[in-house]
């Protein structure tokens, strides 16, 4: 089952219609000012399926819950998940890698600088 967060939704909060070209910019992390000139612009070109698709989009998603993201940096976090599933879990690691690396120079520092509490880790292990 997909997280709430990684769900497309209605976003009718910041939606003109229905919601349905808000709830796609708030998914791909696109300005819905260009959703919604993709949308027109495709009336015209596909005319009726484009009506069809959207008003079914708006009767099929659900409304987005009202506190879905605590800030825009959370927002934004999670368009790049739905983005770059990959690069996410890439960077994530990165971030790991470093605060083990910035904790073992930490460790480093202070058993160095404490022959006592080196003598103890070294009788730990």
């Amino acid at each position: 089952m997909n997280s709430p967060r990684t769900t497309l939704y209605r976003d009718k909060h910041n939606g003109k219609i229905m919601g349905v070209c808000a709830g796609i910019a708030d998914y791909t992390g696109i300005n819905v000012f260009w959703v919604r000139m993709a949308a027109f612009l495709s009336i015209f070109m596909l005319s009726g399926m484009t009506i069809l698709a959207y008003i079914a989009a708006g009767l099929l998603l659900n409304k987005k819950p009202p506190y879905l993201y605590r800030d825009a940096s959370e927002q934004k976090y999670w368009q790049g998940v739905r983005q770059s599933p990959k690069r996410t879990a890439r960077e994530i690691r990165a971030n790991f890698r470093d605060i083990d690396r910035r904790l073992a120079a930490v460790e480093s520092h202070y058993v160095s600088s404490n022959p006592r509490l080196t003598a103890e880790i070294e009788r730990l292990r």
